[in-house]
């Protein structure tokens, strides 16, 4: 049985990357590993922070490129863990605080760490810190309230306005930092990014913050492109949740305390390699879609669990 390789990513091996480029047997596999979305508090909340996105091909985290990741190659025998990152839960109509941090997603070696929470009205006003960080509201405390982001994963939530009427700040997405609030509208959720290869779910497009809930008469942020929920409003009441497999923030919610957090969206992982090799084996615990060879490559879906799987 052979082991796991690894190709030092520099410019001399970028062509690595790409199969099907062979190397002593071995193939190198394009990977995107997106974790889960943080969830919004309750009560004009900041909108959670995407959750981290890492990739070898097709586009590049915040500050990042391709170049900036390790080149992954497999070869027969290679048994390896895939996890798919939950969503970050929405804070309750009974509870206080910050929304809850998304899970982390795996791909072997490969972790993306999940998007911070939304800060609350209550309790915890800070958004917290993940692979974007969560906007921040932030009705008597002291600024900076944003969540940070995780270098070459994420981008930093957004502030609140910081004077009335205190409008709560976007989450952050992969390519952009949340938008702060301001006294007229809540922040709006980082843009996320668009990967050319896998672009079976949403368009391609992943990793987008949630937006700021508004507070009184003024409108929410808008999600960020790649599945950040919208915020919420005191006539709209709570935000929407981040999309599914994308790991999209929340929105925050709107100004009444009636009105709970969202929950983030999942994350999701996604394979491909040549199809000169057969397909893996394994996966229990694990949901995925996938793996017929469709021009001379072989991809694979995971949208849910954890478990092994073993390269052919």
């Amino acid at each position: 049985m052979f082991g796991l390789r690894f190709l030092q990513a520099t410019s001399s091996t970028t062509t690595h990357r790409r199969p099907p480029f062979f190397i002593i047997g071995q193939t190198v596999v394009n990977y995107l590993v997106v974790a889960g979305g943080g969830g919004s508090g309750r009560t004009r909340s900041g909108g959670g922070g995407a959750g981290g996105y890492r990739t070898n091909s097709g586009t590049s985290g915040a500050n990042s490129s391709p170049e900036a990741e390790i080149a992954y190659s497999a070869v027969t025998g290679l048994t390896f863990t895939v996890t798919v990152g939950a969503g970050g839960a929405g804070v309750g109509v009974s509870s206080f605080g910050q929304g809850g941090q998304g899970n982390s997603s795996i791909f072997s070696t490969i972790t993306s760490t999940g998007g911070g929470g939304g800060g609350a009205n209550i309790n915890v006003h800070v958004g917290g810190n993940g692979g974007s960080g969560g906007g921040g509201n932030n009705n008597q405390g002291s600024s900076p309230a944003f969540g940070l982001g995780t270098a070459l994963q994420g981008m930093n939530g957004g502030d609140p306005s910081f004077s009335n009427p205190v409008n709560s700040g976007g989450g952050g997405g992969a390519s952009a930092v949340g938008a702060n609030g301001t006294t007229s509208a809540g922040g709006n959720g980082g843009a996320g990014l668009t990967h050319n290869l896998f672009t079976s779910i949403n368009s391609g497009q992943y990793a987008g913050g949630g937006g700021g809930g508004g507070i009184l008469g003024s409108p929410a942020g808008t999600g960020g492109l790649g599945g950040g929920g919208t915020g919420g409003t005191q006539a709209a009441g709570q935000g929407t949740a981040g999309t599914q497999n994308t790991g999209g923030g929340a929105g925050g919610s709107g100004t009444d305390s009636s009105f709970a957090g969202e929950n983030g969206g999942s994350g999701v992982v996604i394979i491909r390699y040549s199809a000169v090799f057969q397909a893996l084996t394994g996966g229990a615990g694990l949901t995925y879609s996938g793996g017929t060879p469709s021009g001379g490559f072989r991809t694979y879906t995971f949208t849910a669990g954890s478990g092994t799987v073993t390269f052919p």
